[in-house]
């Protein structure tokens, strides 16, 4: 077997008293699309920022591409092909959304020109071509979603971290949320997501993971996840048992 793209050995994150990871292991394949899934307080968002650089990890490594990189900040883990979204959209609201998305493109491309291109193929493959002229304050939340995604993929990542990005969308925009993710993965980039919308999440993912109280609580196959006792008890609930 090829080694994973992502690895998390024996991560514990600690904030004083309080245990927010406790000795996680999971990996992530190349071209997998997994689903980070779990209750409120999980230790999901967390793990996500352990992951993205945003936090050293209290004890345990984080491995990217064959490669330890549990020492490495943000930046240079974005550098290797980590990109990730945000819970909260965390968009430059005073600024087009072309200006967006070219800060992420001058990751790779510190020609203007060059990262204005880019930026510009981006917002197309996320059907936000119409809109490159706009401020980012004038988008609509689903917009605003695709930005956030478009902005992480002008980095060119190996690995794309989505932290809810289909939470709050209607119906019809987050099956168009789920192409744009299906899009993304047929481009050969490998995808770990936080989502909460479970009827959503479980058809798109490879695999699932459970956290809970900063556990895996369980790891495998949708279908076997949503039917996994433990799974219900902890996070799915009695309407999940009954079609268990």
């Amino acid at each position: 077997m090829s080694t994973p793209l992502l690895e998390t050995r024996g991560v514990w994150q600690r904030f004083g008293g309080l245990v927010a990871n406790s000795d996680v292991s999971i990996s992530v394949g190349r071209g997998e699309i997994v689903g980070l899934i779990g209750p409120n307080g999980a230790g999901k968002s967390t793990l996500f920022n352990l992951i993205a650089g945003v936090l050293p990890p209290t004890q345990g490594s984080i491995w990217f591409d064959g490669e330890d990189v549990t020492a490495l900040p943000a930046a240079e883990r974005c550098v290797r092909g980590v990109a990730r979204t945000f819970q909260v959209v965390k968009s430059f609201e005073t600024m087009t959304v072309i200006d967006n998305v070219i800060v992420g493109a001058l990751v790779r491309n510190t020609v203007m020109r060059v990262a204005r291109r880019k930026a510009h193929e981006v917002l197309d493959f996320c059907g936000l071509a119409g809109r490159a002229n706009v401020l980012a304050s004038d988008l609509v939340p689903s917009e605003k979603r695709r930005l956030e995604v478009a902005r992480a993929l002008a980095t060119e990542p190996k690995l794309l971290l989505l932290d809810e990005c289909l939470t709050g969308l209607t119906p019809l925009e987050a099956q168009t949320g789920v192409e744009l993710v299906r899009k993304v993965r047929d481009t050969g980039v490998t995808i770990l997501m936080v989502e909460h919308v479970m009827e959503i999440v479980m058809p798109l993912v490879d695999r699932a993971i459970v956290l809970d109280l900063g556990k895996v609580l369980v790891e495998g196959k949708p279908n076997d996840v949503v039917r996994d006792p433990k799974v219900i008890t902890a996070y799915l609930g009695d309407r999940h048992a009954v079609g268990a």
